[in-house]
C-alpha cells in the first residue's frame, strides 16, 4: 500500500536531516526522474501489454536471463516492504507507549499478520481502501491547521523548504534523499499490469502512469513543503518518528493520535497485503521449479501456501536489527534497478530492435529514455555505501543462482511468477 499521502512520513526526519531540511527539493528531484521513468513504463506498456512490470520488458526486450536479474531486484524490494511496515509499526507505537519496546509491538505484529494470512483472511486488505479514506482526512485536517499555524506566526519565508536549514551542502545531499525517496513512488508501475483489461492500452496506460505519477509527486511535495514551513528545522531528537514532531506542531495530542491509529492502520494493511502477494510469488516459484518444490505446496485444509508465509515472516524478523535508513535504502535500490532496466528497454526495444529512429524516434526512443537512465543511475550511485554493498551482494546471489538453475547458462533461464505481485 504504497502512493498513498502518509507514505511522506515513513523517512520525513531521515531525509530532512540528510538533506539539511531540504526535503522539498529532494522530493522536487525525485519527482523529475520519476516522470522520466513513468514515461519509459507508459512506453513498453504500449509495446507489452502484460503483467510482470520490469521483468517482462527486460527479458522481451534483452534476454530472459538479464529479465531473472531484473525480477532478482524486484523480489528483493517484495521481500523487504512487509519488514519496512514492521519497522514502522514499532517505531509509532513505541513512541506512543515508550514503556512498550518496539520488539515487542514488531514481533505482535509479525505474528498476527503471518496467521492471518495463513487462515487466509482476505477481507481485512480489503479495509485498505478505508484506511486510504482516513488518511485522506487526516491529510486535510493536518493541512488545514497547519496553514492556520503558519499564517499566525508572523513573517513566512517561502523558499525556506527548499533552501534548508544548513547543515547539508550543496547538492549531492539533496540527490542522496531523492534516492532515498524513491520508495515513496513505489506502485506507479502497478499501473502497468492492468494493460491486457484496457480497452485502449497503448493510450490509456501511458497517461494513467503519467497521471499517477504527477498526483503523488505534487502530494508528496506539498506535504514536504508545508511541513517544513510548519516546522523549519534539520534535526530531531528521533529522526525514525520526527513526523510525531511535525503533527503535534500543527494539531497537538488529538491529532498525534488521530496520525498514530491512521498510520498503524494503514502499515497493518499493507503488511497484511504485502505479504501475501510476496508469498504467492515464492509459492509460484516452487511450483514452478526455480525454487525447491516444497514451497510450492498449499495447506490442504486451509488452500493457502503456509510455508513462504512463514519463510517471508522470517526475513521479516531483520526488522529487529535492521533500522529504517538501511532498509528504505535497500529497497530504494532495487527499485532503482527496476527503473534503469525500464529506461534501457525502450532504448533497446524501440530504437535497436524496432529500428524506430530519425528525429522524432531519436527523442522518443533514444534521448528521453537515456535522459532518464542517466537520472536514475545518479540517484542509484546516491545511496549510501551499506546499501550499495547489500545490494549488489542481493544482486550476486541471483546471479550465482542464475548459474545454478541453467546449469552455467546450458539450459533454458527458468520463469520468475512475478504477475501474483
Amino acid at each position: 500500500m504504497y502512493m498513498v499521502p502518509l507514505t511522506i512520513f515513513s523517512t520525513y526526519g531521515i531525509v530532512v536531516e540528510l538533506t539539511g531540511g531540504r526535503l522539498s527539493a529532494a522530493y522536487a528531484a525525485a519527482l523529475v526522474v520519476m516522470l522520466f521513468t513513468a514515461r519509459s513504463y507508459g512506453r513498453m506498456a504500449k509495446a507489452f501489454p502484460v503483467a510482470g512490470s520490469a521483468y517482462a520488458y527486460v527479458t522481451r526486450s534483452f534476454s530472459p536471463g538479464l529479465g531473472f536479474m531484473a525480477g532478482w531486484s524486484l523480489l528483493m524490494d517484495y521481500l523487504l516492504l512487509p519488514m519496512i511496515n514492521y519497522l514502522l509499526i514499532g517505531i509509532y507505537l513505541n513512541a506512543a507507549f515508550p514503556a512498550v519496546p518496539a520488539w515487542l509491538f514488531i514481533c505482535v505484529s509479525i505474528v498476527t499478520v503471518t496467521v492471518l494470512n495463513i487462515i487466509g483472511i482476505t477481507a481485512v486488505a480489503r479495509a485498505n481502501f478505508v484506511v486510504v479514506g482516513l488518511q485522506g482526512l487526516f491529510i486535510v485536517l493536518f493541512v488545514i491547521l497547519a496553514c492556520a499555524s503558519i499564517t499566525g506566526s508572523g513573517r513566512v519565508d517561502l523558499l525556506a523548504p527548499f533552501a534548508g536549514v544548513g547543515g547539508a551542502e550543496g547538492f549531492s545531499p539533496i540527490l542522496s534523499g531523492a534516492a532515498l525517496l524513491c520508495l515513496s513512488y513505489l506502485g506507479f508501475d502497478a499501473v502497468s499490469t492492468f494493460a491486457e483489461e484496457s480497452k485502449n492500452p497503448q493510450r490509456s496506460i501511458p497517461r494513467a502512469i503519467m497521471i499517477t505519477t504527477v498526483l503523488a509527486g505534487l502530494i508528496f511535495l506539498g506535504l514536504a513543503y508545508i511541513s517544513h514551513l510548519l516546522l523549519p528545522v534539520g534535526t530531531f531528537s528521533n529522526p525514525d518518528s520526527a513526523a510525531i514532531d511535525v503533527v503535534a506542531t500543527a494539531g497537538g495530542n488529538l491529532l498525534v493520535a488521530f496520525f498514530t491509529a491512521a498510520y498503524i492502520a494503514g502499515s497493518l494493511g499493507s503488511a497484511l497485503t504485502s505479504q501475501a502477494s510476496v508469498s504467492r510469488i515464492i509459492y509460484s516459484m516452487g511450483r514452478g521449479g526455480v525454487l525447491p518444490p516444497i514451497l510450492g505446496r498449499l495447506h490442504p485444509r486451509l488452500r493457502t501456501p503456509v510455508l513462504p508465509i512463514i519463510l517471508t515472516s522470517a526475513v521479516a524478523l531483520l526488522a529487529l536489527v535492521l533500522d529504517l535508513t538501511t532498509v528504505s535504502s535497500l529497497i530504494s535500490f532495487g527499485a532503482l534497478v527496476a527503473f534503469s532496466a525500464v529506461n534501457l528497454s525502450v532504448i533497446k526495444h524501440y530504437f535497436i530492435n524496432e529500428k524506430e529512429r530519425g528525429l522524432k524516434g531519436a527523442i522518443n526512443n533514444l534521448l528521453l529514455p537515456g535522459i532518464g537512465l542517466a537520472l536514475t543511475v545518479w540517484l542509484w550511485t546516491s545511496l549510501s555505501g551499506l546499501s550499495f554493498s547489500l545490494g549488489l551482494s542481493w544482486a550476486g546471489l541471483g546471479l550465482a543462482y542464475l548459474v545454478y538453475l541453467t546449469h552455467g547458462f546450458r539450459r533454458p533461464t527458468p520463469h520468475l511468477q512475478l504477475e501474483e505481485a
